[in-house]
């Protein structure tokens, strides 16, 4: 009984109260047909024995009328009642659900659920990782309360400006990440850069008065043949470089690239001169 129901939470929408009824419904219809079954079964049976107090054509009229008004009826209610069971069911599955994908503080998605919608994300989207800045400052400095205070704010700039199709979420302590679509990969970072700049200029309400802070953010680009972890990777790395730039900056991995490009550049510079010194130090030693 306790898979069958499950069953049918499973494949019907029973989160609504209209579905109980059709089920019921369903259930009376279904009841009333077997019993007309039977009857048409055993009639011609109890006539051959000569166990049938009235004809056989009286019979099945009374046996018709009972069908509907006592089987539809007791097996109505009897599937009404199921069919409340089974919607608690569904409406508790669905709060499990809902809950095991929720970062209880923010009311953002959590980690494994932003995980599964990036796997699904498709070509056209970028994957932006933030991180509130010196965010272990201000827990030391104003206390843990203010520290939440701090991610509940952020969390809900965050819920009002990824709508639509964008998927943000908590992925642990002060960091977060969102799924951005629409547009070209330079309007995206545009988007992100006002976000940013829209948080260095929101104070935060915290105990004892108000805090402005800063986030950092890495972008990388979602594409057609490529892995989930390459981007998130791509990312996190954008990210480190934002914060050892000095924070407060939004960093594309294309940037990174350029920079860790023009390091390199620059070191095989200096490398060059440096081999080229030696020698003219020496022949001056000479």
């Amino acid at each position: 009984m306790r898979q069958w129901i499950s069953l049918q939470a499973d494949l019907g929408n029973f989160q609504r109260r209209r579905a109980i009824y059709i089920f019921a419904l369903k259930m009376s219809f279904a009841a009333v047909i077997m019993s007309l079954l039977i009857m048409l079964v055993m009639l011609p049976v109890l006539q051959w024995f000569d166990l049938l107090p009235v004809p056989i054509s009286e019979a099945m009229r009374l046996g018709v009328l009972l069908a509907w008004i006592v089987g539809g009826t007791v097996s109505g209610a009897l599937a009404a009642l199921a069919g409340c069971s089974i919607h608690k069911l569904a409406v508790s599955r669905a709060e499990f659900q809902r809950l095991s994908r929720t970062d209880m503080l923010s009311g953002l998605l959590n980690r494994r659920a932003f995980t599964e919608a990036l796997d699904q994300a498709a070509e056209g989207a970028s994957l932006v990782i933030f991180d509130v800045d010196r965010f272990k400052t201000i827990n030391d400095r104003f206390g843990h309360a203010s520290g939440d205070a701090v991610i509940v704010a952020v969390s809900q700039i965050f819920a009002h400006v990824f709508a639509g199709e964008d998927v943000v979420a908590r992925l642990g302590g002060e960091e977060f990440g969102a799924i951005v679509h629409g547009g070209d990969t330079s309007e995206r970072v545009a988007r992100v850069e006002s976000i940013r700049a829209e948080i260095a200029n929101h104070p935060i309400a915290v105990e004892g008065g108000s805090v402005k802070i800063t986030i950092s953010a890495g972008i990388a680009d979602i594409g057609k043949d490529r892995k989930s972890e390459a981007v998130y990777a791509a990312a996190d790395k954008a990210l480190y470089l934002a914060k050892t730039l000095g924070r407060n900056r939004v960093i594309h991995e294309y940037e990174r690239l350029n920079h860790v490009w023009h390091r390199s550049a620059t070191d095989q510079k200096r490398e060059a001169t440096a081999e080229h010194v030696e020698p003219k130090r020496y022949a001056q030693r000479i």
